[in-house]
């Protein structure tokens, strides 16, 4: 009968479904304890007497090396014993296609890890920084630059290839996330921020585009419930403040939002500031 099979592809939809949570889930324990021992890492080079730009180069370079062993390794995979040559054919081709991938990845890691190490020394700082007294009153000047929030989200919808349609975002209102990602803009960044984040967007069209489509709403990967950041103009600011100042970033959202939303959005955006690796 018909019917019959039906529970049994249920089954194995919702075995996929736990497999890959599970997946997700040794990914991100990952992606949390190297956060650490990077952050620890910048901290002996900087004691070492190492400038913020070669402690980049260094970090870079190791990030670098680890995607190129998993290349090795993946290019001297093989295909089990016996198989039919159009399995072996298929397997190869696709051994082939991961190896360019991490092969890419290998050379963006080793050339693009600037300001990390600038970030967690300043990061460092405000940590340690004590608990500063009243201030007293001081002369005036100057009022400083603000940013008003309408205004960059006003500007972040300006761009359908990285946003979703209204009707299909995960939140109607993403002002929370928003309000995270502006408190990591330093105050000397707000003067002329609308235009560097237009400017960043522009850079990054075909990478933006590409996130949509794979893991925006509508993706495989959102029906299971992960990446919902994905669409969301807010989400602009987040990605462009993770480039710019990551540490910083992290230790705003740490203190107001759920960690694993900015985690998904790091694993998607790619390894220059995959802090939660």
């Amino acid at each position: 009968m018909p019917g019959e099979h039906e529970p049994a592809t249920v089954s194995t939809e919702q075995h996929d479904a736990d497999a890959y949570g599970q997946e997700l889930a040794r990914i991100s324990h990952h992606q949390h304890e190297a956060t650490g021992a990077r952050f620890t890492v910048f901290q002996a080079l900087a004691a070492a007497g190492f400038s913020n730009e070669q402690a980049d180069d260094i970090v870079s370079t190791l990030e670098a090396g680890a995607v190129a062993g998993a290349h090795t390794w993946i290019s001297e995979s093989s295909p089990p014993h016996g198989s039919e040559q159009r399995f072996e054919n298929g397997w190869f081709a696709g051994v082939r296609d991961i190896a360019s991938y991490l092969l890419r990845i290998a050379d963006t890691t080793a050339t693009t890890g600037r300001g990390r190490a600038a970030s967690s020394a300043m990061l460092l700082a405000h940590v340690s920084q004590p608990a500063s007294p009243a201030p007293e009153e001081t002369p005036a000047s100057a009022p400083a630059v603000e940013l008003d929030a309408k205004d960059v989200l006003a500007a972040a919808e300006r761009f359908p290839w990285a946003v979703a349609a209204p009707g299909a975002r995960h939140w109607p209102d993403g002002s929370d996330f928003l309000n995270v990602a502006l408190s990591a803009v330093r105050p000397e960044e707000c003067d002329g921020y609308i235009e560097r984040l237009e400017a960043f967007v522009e850079r990054h069209r075909a990478r933006l585009e590409k996130m949509l489509s794979t893991y925006g709403p509508g993706s495989r990967p959102a029906s299971h419930g992960r990446y919902a950041l994905i669409g969301q103009p807010e989400t602009l600011v987040i990605l462009e403040r993770m480039e710019t100042a990551p540490f910083l970033l992290r230790s705003r959202w740490e203190e107001e939002l759920e960690i694993v939303f900015l985690d998904d959005l790091e694993f998607v955006w790619g390894p220059r500031t995959r802090l939660s690796r």
